[in-house]
């Protein structure tokens, strides 16, 4: 185990390396260059000049590739130019928020999406599998744009229950203490998982209830309810620890289209108007923290097979 984990995290910091370098090389594809992105296509050849002096744009490549990876680790993620404050301070009020979110609809998700797996199982060829594995597929392949939009347009709008928009308070505490607004959001981001992750567990919960241990414990009398909930289901779990795991990158940065369309103030809407506004430093500052939660959660994806599961065993090669 000392062994894969030593692995894993060589492959990590390679991993890590490998998208700073390409993150690197992003910055200076900009049609015109940064300085060009940020003072307009009307600027002037001095004020460019002037905007390459002061951040160190003029330097040869290599000196500013070095600068470049001794800010990142530093964990010095540069200023936005159009915010006027660090992108630092930027993510650090942003993230909080968007792993509320996130962490909420995921929670729900997990909560609603095992037992409609194993209760599809239960019932498995019958009208209610069918009824449930038609919904999951449709809820699936709908677009989280699609589906934000028509909860506000019947719950907002058409049935004024809900507000419009999510909670807009730059504290944790002030969004929490506005649960009705978090309501059309959260559904938003947790319906979609539940499709995936009931999918996925429906169908390890059905190979799992084909093996062998399984059929010794009905032979030995074991009840329905243990053989499914204590021999089953604990091993079917696995999958959906992969899921969370992965799925740790996506808390961190955010549902991008979730955030956009209720205007919820996270990682999300951050790295829209980025975008829209040319603003580099901080996108590229929101792809590098993702970039790092998404290896976090491959690796303690990778950890928790082995706590989950005692069969699990890594080789040493």
């Amino acid at each position: 185990m000392t062994g894969f984990l030593v692995r894993r995290l060589l492959q990590a910091v390679a991993v890590i390396i490998g998208v700073i370098a390409f993150m690197f090389v992003l910055i200076h594809l900009i049609p015109g260059g940064e300085a060009r992105a940020v003072l307009g296509p009307r600027a002037q050849p001095g004020a460019i000049q002037a905007f390459d002096n002061q951040n160190g744009l003029n330097l040869p490549l290599w000196d500013q590739f070095g600068h470049y990876l001794w800010n990142l680790g530093r964990f010095h993620l540069g200023r936005s130019y159009i915010f006027n404050q660090t992108v630092n301070s930027l993510i650090a009020t942003a993230l909080p928020k968007t792993l509320v979110l996130v962490g909420l609809s995921t929670l729900l998700a997990v909560v609603v999406a095992i037992p409609l797996g194993v209760y599809q199982v239960v019932r498995r060829n019958k009208p209610e599998d069918y009824v449930i594995t038609g919904f999951t597929f449709v809820l699936y392949a709908m677009p989280a744009f699609l589906l934000g939009t028509l909860l506000i347009l019947w719950f907002a709008i058409e049935i004024p229950i809900f507000p419009t928009e999510a909670p807009q308070s730059q504290s944790v505490w002030g969004i929490l203490s506005d649960p009705r607004a978090l309501v059309l959001p959260v559904i938003t981001l947790s319906a979609i998982t539940i499709a995936s992750f009931s999918r996925y567990m429906r169908s390890s919960m059905m190979e799992t209830m084909t093996e062998d241990f399984v059929r010794t414990a009905k032979a030995k009398g074991a009840s329905q309810r243990r053989v499914l909930y204590v021999h089953g289901l604990r091993n079917a779990i696995i999958p959906i620890i992969t899921l969370l795991g992965l799925s740790l990158g996506t808390i961190v940065s955010g549902a991008v289209i979730t955030e956009s369309v209720f205007n919820y103030p996270g990682m999300g809407l951050l790295a829209v108007n980025s975008a829209f506004r040319e603003d580099i430093p901080t996108l590229l500052g929101v792809t590098f923290v993702v970039t790092i939660a998404t290896i976090i959660g491959n690796l303690l994806a990778d950890i928790l097979y082995a706590v989950v599961d005692p069969r699990i065993r890594y080789a040493k090669s």
